[in-house]
C-alpha cells in the first residue's frame, strides 16, 4: 500500500522553523499504513526538512542562529537573488527525512517534532507526505 499526500505551509518571516509534526501525522493515519516508511519531501531550494526537540521553543532558535553563523549573507556571494545564504542552509539540513510508521503511527521519540524550516520567507510552501507499508 502507498500514500502520496501534500499540504500548504505559509512562513510569516525570513528565517523561520514551524512545527508540522501534526499534519504529517494526520497524512500517516489517512494512509491506512499501519506499519511502514514515511517519507517527507519539501520541493523548495531555500527550505528544508527535519527532525529535533519539539518541547523547547529556543531549540529551534538556537539552530537558526547556529546555522546562521555558519552561513551568514555575505556580499561575496554571487547568485543574483541575494538567497545564497538560503540555499546553503538547505544543502546542510537537506530536502526530506524518512521515517518509521508503526501502529499506524509515526515512531518518534518523546522530544522529537517534524520541523519544516524556511530560510527565504515569507513564502506559500507545499510539503510532500509519502507513506509505504502494509
Amino acid at each position: 500500500m502507498t500514500s502520496l499526500s501534500s499540504f500548504s505551509v505559509r512562513s510569516s518571516s525570513q528565517s523561520e522553523w514551524l512545527n508540522i509534526s501534526a499534519e504529517v501525522e494526520k497524512a500517516v493515519a489517512a494512509s491506512g499504513v499501519t506499519e511502514g516508511i514515511c517519507v517527507v519531501f519539501v520541493p523548495h531550494t531555500t527550505a528544508a526538512i527535519t527532525v529535533n526537540e519539539n518541547a523547547d521553543p529556543d531549540v529551534p532558535h538556537d539552530l537558526g542562529f547556529a546555522l546562521n553563523q555558519i552561513s551568514p549573507d555575505r556580499r561575496e556571494f554571487r547568485h543574483s537573488e541575494g538567497n545564497s545564504a538560503a540555499h546553503t542552509k538547505t544543502s546542510l539540513v537537506g530536502p526530506s527525512i524518512t521515517l518509521i510508521v508503526s501502529k499506524g503511527r509515526l515512531l518518534l521519540g518523546t522530544w522529537q517534532g517534524i520541523w519544516f524550516n524556511e530560510y527565504d520567507g515569507p513564502r506559500n510552501r507545499k510539503v510532500h507526505v509519502r507513506v509505504f507499508g502494509e
